[in-house]
């Protein structure tokens, strides 16, 4: 069984939706593939949000219903359905997405918007406090952690520049490391080192997330003894990197050496017709509205290029 669009979409979060919009506005045909029963993504799970253009009292579930809407009211279809794989046929332009419903999507465009999820730290107590303690976006939530005391996993880059950003809010803010430096530059190790808001616990891992209903501590384990110890803190922001969602495209595009797509200024792949957006990209920022910006720019060029191709198929008729 085939269907035929102009352009697919595969993954229905925020910037999924906003290239669907801006394709449907262009009267292209275009179907968005999500394979969760909710669209929106990280975007959906996220239960404040407070940083997004226009919205300065949301949440995550009414930001995506908004978006769906915008989409639905320009024509854009919502299938779902996970991308398994994605066929170039030799010597067409056209592009086949084959979905896990059986169907096959033909199209002369698509745009890759499956995301990435933060990695956990997979301990007893961290999934019962998402969104009651547990964090994984400082710029998301760290407003929620004034004048509180929290704790921030990992030791990389990230780690500790989001470290240093909560600090603005939390009144001290403690790196917990599985090693006893930092794998952070060094030019960044040392304004950490220098805010007196900072501390860090050494050869530390957490063993569990405490509280009930919120969290109030975590054990952590000491990486050289193997002793464990009760930390009191407020919140566990979790930064030890991302998984993003290529899998299904490995070998076709180009990917950084941690999986995600390498894109131009016009969200371009390596192969023509093929676009990245949002979190599944390299990129320094991972937030809702750098998302739709992404997707906006994926959706006016992959216009471009599926109005080019349609042109040059009209001349050799």
């Amino acid at each position: 069984m085939s269907e035929k669009y102009d352009l697919v979409i595969i993954g229905g979060g925020p910037g999924g939706m906003a290239a669907g919009i801006y394709a449907a506005r262009s009267k292209l045909k275009t179907v968005i593939l999500e394979e969760k029963p909710n669209q929106g993504g990280q975007c959906y799970i996220t239960e404040e949000i407070e940083n997004y253009p226009g919205f300065p009292e949301s949440s995550g579930p009414a930001l995506t219903e908004a978006f769906q809407k915008h989409a639905e009211k320009f024509g854009v279809e919502f299938k779902r359905a996970r991308a398994e794989k994605i066929e170039l046929v030799p010597n067409s332009p056209t592009r086949i997405v084959h979905g896990s419903d059986g169907v096959k999507y033909e199209c002369l465009a698509v745009v890759v918007a499956t995301g990435a999820s933060a990695r956990e730290l997979g301990c007893k107590g961290e999934k019962e406090h998402w969104g009651k303690g547990v964090s994984y976006c400082a710029t998301c939530d760290g407003a929620f952690f004034e004048e509180c005391e929290i704790v921030v996993i990992g030791g990389g880059d990230s780690a500790v520049e989001e470290a240093m950003y909560l600090t603005k809010f939390a009144d001290k803010v403690t790196i917990v490391h599985r090693r006893d430096e930092l794998r952070a530059a060094k030019s960044i190790q040392d304004k950490a080192f220098a805010n007196p808001k900072m501390a860090f616990k050494w050869n530390a891992v957490v063993e569990e997330v405490c509280g009930e209903g919120l969290v109030d501590s975590v054990i952590l384990k000491d990486t050289k003894t193997g002793e464990t110890s009760k930390f009191d803190t407020e919140g566990v922001f979790v930064f030890i990197g991302h998984n993003p969602q290529t899998a299904f495209i490995q070998g076709l595009v180009d990917l950084d050496e941690n999986g995600y797509i390498l894109t131009n200024g016009r969200m371009e792949t390596n192969v023509p017709g093929i676009y990245g957006v949002g979190d599944v990209i390299q990129k320094e920022s991972r937030q809702v509205v750098t998302a739709a910006a992404d997707g906006a720019l994926a959706g006016i060029w992959a216009g471009h290029y599926i109005d080019d191709i349609k042109a040059k198929m009209a001349m050799n008729k």
